[in-house]
């Protein structure tokens, strides 16, 4: 039996993963689901959460379970199980990347998605005029100039939120009705500062935990673009496809939990 470690992506919460855990668990795993900070039913303060307390909302999991885990993370939170990968590497099996953020050391997420600019996501939450202040941060997001612009970014600029209008189409356009339904209740603002951080990462910690991506092939947020765009800069020790959109976990979760199965065996 193994243990999978599910992150969800951004303005998600757990979940985000409830028609997938019954069938890990039918096929003789276990599941745990967990919120980020600020997100699903967690109650942080948005406005002062940080990508470090993602990654140790995410090591105090892993420290409560008995043996190696297999941390799957969803769009965004690719950049967290690198970080908790560098971190903590003799706790973790593998790490999978499900249309997930696979950036290497001294790059952050947000140098990917600027790239990304056939991105439904992107293109609806940093229009023309927020690319200068974007550019900006990524290049002066470190150092002493982090911690100013931790403190004194406006709250107006610290987060975001996706549109309703546009969930359907850049998240859930191969899912049921219901999804976008759903989504427009439970979907929470998003951090934007975490983004901009440049991960530190080195072969002796993070390079030694095997890496699995899934491609979603009809990606409309993250697009096949950057996905293999990362791998390319970031390669991986399998690869596996899926025909679906953003969120297969709603879409097709029997043929998710095959190849996770297929992975556990690896």
């Amino acid at each position: 039996m193994k243990t999978f470690i599910l992150l969800h992506g951004s303005y998600h919460g757990a979940w985000n993963w409830h028609k997938l855990v019954p069938h890990i668990h039918n096929s003789g795993h276990r599941a745990i689901n967990i919120d980020m900070p600020a997100h699903g039913i967690d109650r942080n303060k948005i406005h002062s959460v940080t990508l470090d307390d993602y990654v140790n909302k995410t090591i105090q999991t892993i420290q409560g379970i008995e043996g190696k885990v297999i941390l799957l993370a969803h769009s965004r939170n690719g950049i967290v199980i690198s970080k908790v990968a560098e971190k903590y590497p003799e706790k973790i099996e593998k790490l999978i990347y499900l249309a997930a953020y696979l950036i290497p050391n001294g790059k952050s997420m947000m140098d990917y998605a600027l790239l990304d600019r056939n991105s439904l996501v992107i293109q609806n939450t940093i229009p023309k005029v927020s690319i200068k202040l974007a550019t900006s941060l990524l290049k002066n997001y470190t150092g002493y100039k982090k911690t100013l612009i931790d403190i004194f970014l406006p709250k107006t600029f610290r987060t975001h939120r996706l549109s309703p209008h546009i969930f359907r189409e850049a998240l859930y356009h191969d899912c049921p009705a219901e999804i976008t339904e759903l989504a427009n209740v439970l979907l929470t603002p998003e951090p934007n500062l975490g983004g901009f951080e440049k991960l530190k990462l080195t072969k002796e910690r993070y390079g030694i935990v095997p890496k699995i991506y899934i491609e979603c092939l009809q990606d409309r947020a993250v697009t096949l673009f950057i996905q293999r765009k990362m791998q390319k800069d970031s390669p991986c020790d399998h690869v596996f496809q899926i025909d679906s959109s953003h969120s297969p976990f709603f879409s097709k979760p029997e043929e998710l939990c095959r190849i996770l199965n297929e992975i556990a065996l690896k």
